[in-house]
């Protein structure tokens, strides 16, 4: 569960620099007078904002698959067993086929 939630960490930091680099964008390009700078400065604006709720709303989600998944694994760790066992041996017999 502790690479977890560093993998998790991670993304999430890495997410957060493009953001801050996507509103360095916008910012450094205030000043501009062309029409086609606004327009884009303003599409990545509202692409910016849409992104933000949309990725938390997907961590969230991910976070709580990720819990339950720990939860049966622990509350039935045979069942996780004997399903990674199966998953394991049609994986192999898959790949040995020609």
């Amino acid at each position: 569960m502790a690479t977890t939630q560093d993998d998790s960490k991670t993304l999430t930091q890495e997410m957060q620099n493009i953001m801050d680099h996507a509103h360095a964008l916008v910012d450094a390009t205030s000043g501009e007078l062309d029409d086609r700078i606004k327009s884009a400065r303003a599409a990545l604006k509202e692409r910016l904002d849409s992104v933000k709720g949309d990725y938390g709303k997907l961590e969230a989600q991910i976070i709580d698959k990720v819990q339950a998944a720990d939860e049966f694994i622990h509350v039935k760790p045979y069942y996780a067993i004997g399903t990674t066992f199966v998953a394991g041996l049609l994986l192999g017999w898959f790949m040995s086929r020609k």
